[in-house]
């Protein structure tokens, strides 16, 4: 039996299970965790929870987060915009078809991380060997897709609220234009597309595929259908009108023949007597 604790290293990101041991850890507390990169800070988002059997050996928490820690964090910061600078300088004079996102490094340097996007497969041996060469450590490149670099630069969306990859999506599902035409969306994709590029995420939080759906779609059928049929009866009853009539005599509709009949009651030399509504008003009373 161990704890078994939740730790995430982004705002947005997967939730990794490691060993507590025998750290007593909150919600929200900063770890310092060592994984195969590396020494890396992380927030526990899910407290401690015994677990009886373990499915893999787990990664111990190191520590609680200390002063020297953070004022090492800081210093990263510093050395990652340096590592990027550098590796665009080098992306450039190399000409490669890529485009450089984000630079991070482990707590301890021992490794840094490149995210960029690109069309297709890069051959970028050369450069991770410049790369290795200015700051004698281990390098990595990852390439990513626009909706990953979305969320690690971050922005704002049609609706004028922060991308919601950068608030609180961990995973992105599959959107299709589907989703847009069962809400009766313009299918427009400047409207419907995000600052990726790609479908909005948001349109499938009002999408829903089930039994409920397919009800609704049926009755709308029907409804259609049952007005198709009534319509096609009254035009069915409307010709056979039309054929028993002689020929060069037209059909007069029900109406037509009220106002005429109504007409010849009325004597002739007789001019139409229009009723006038009388308002009765009250007389003044007169003064004694």
């Amino acid at each position: 039996m161990s704890d078994i604790v939740g730790i995430r290293f982004k705002s947005c990101g997967k939730i990794y299970d490691f060993d507590a041991g025998d750290l007593a850890l909150r919600k929200g507390d900063k770890v310092v965790i060592e994984s195969d990169f590396g020494l890396s800070i992380g927030s526990v988002v899910e407290p401690p929870h015994t677990v009886e059997r373990n499915p893999k050996e787990l990664k111990k928490v190191l520590r609680i987060v200390t002063e020297e820690d953070l004022r090492q964090k800081t210093a990263n910061e510093k050395f990652e915009s340096e590592a990027r600078s550098f590796c665009y300088e080098r992306i450039m004079a190399r000409g490669l078809p890529m485009k450089l996102v984000r630079a991070e490094a482990t707590l301890d340097r021992r490794r840094i991380i490149f995210y960029f996007t690109a069309d297709g497969r890069i051959d970028f041996r050369e450069l991770v060997k410049d790369l290795a060469a200015r700051f004698k450590t281990r390098i990595e490149m990852r390439q990513i897709g626009v909706r990953d670099k979305a969320k690690l630069v971050g922005g704002f969306g049609l609706c004028g609220k922060e991308l919601c990859c950068r608030i609180f999506l961990t995973t992105f599902e599959p959107i299709s234009i589907k989703m847009a035409k069962q809400q009766d969306l313009t299918l427009n994709t400047g409207k419907l597309s995000g600052s990726c590029g790609r479908l909005m995420c948001c349109l499938g939080y009002e999408y829903h595929e089930g039994p409920l759906v397919r009800e609704s779609k049926e009755e709308k059928e029907e409804l259609v259908s049952e007005a198709q049929d009534k319509s096609a009866y009254l035009t069915e009853d409307a010709a056979a009108e039309q054929e028993s009539l002689a020929p060069g005599e037209a059909a007069v509709p029900d109406s037509a023949h009220l106002s005429v009949e109504k007409r010849d009651e009325q004597k002739p030399g007789q001019p139409h007597k229009r009723r006038r509504r009388r308002r009765h008003r009250k007389k003044p009373q007169k003064n004694e």
